[in-house]
């Protein structure tokens, strides 16, 4: 006769809260993937010339720690949109600081950008009313919120990983 465990289930993790955001994350890739790289844009570059479109020129170390990403990861992104022609650097007040800057071909791209993310957007919540979406932005910035404080927590300098 079997005993019965009181412990949990192994491979609980395929259908709980973190499966299933990353699930939504990878559909979310998928979708938009295709139409990224038609506007001639890779990985994580999107989100950088969006952030240069509504803050204006910035820094390299701004852009990685609102996104918290590697300085170097973001040095690369920007060296590839400045190859594309969709940012310019330009030098800032001190001799050690470089300004990243969206250029017209830049804000064209990232025009187009909003369009597919904004076909995304209403694929993505066709069915939820506008309580739920604001209830589901809520619950992603607690999210969030509750990720980085537990990073910070654990991070050897006590800053967000």
């Amino acid at each position: 006769m079997q005993q019965r465990s009181d412990a949990p289930a192994e491979g609980r993790s395929l259908s709980d809260a973190h499966m299933m955001l990353y699930r939504a994350f990878h559909a979310q890739t998928n979708f938009l993937r295709p139409r990224m790289a038609k506007i001639g844009l890779g990985p994580g570059q999107p989100k950088i010339l969006g952030y240069l479109g509504v803050n204006g020129p910035c820094s390299q170390r701004t852009l990685a720690e609102y996104f918290e990403l590697d300085p170097a990861a973001v040095s690369r992104m920007l060296a590839s949109l400045s190859q594309s022609g969709f940012v310019r650097m330009t030098q800032g007040e001190d001799r050690r600081t470089r300004l990243a800057e969206v250029t017209g071909e830049g804000r064209a791209a990232l025009a187009e950008w909003d369009r597919c993310c904004d076909e995304e957007g209403a694929t993505m919540l066709a069915g939820f009313s506008p309580d739920e979406v604001t209830q589901l932005q809520d619950y992603l910035t607690r999210i969030h919120a509750n990720l980085r404080r537990a990073n910070r927590a654990t991070a050897p300098d006590g800053e967000a990983l």
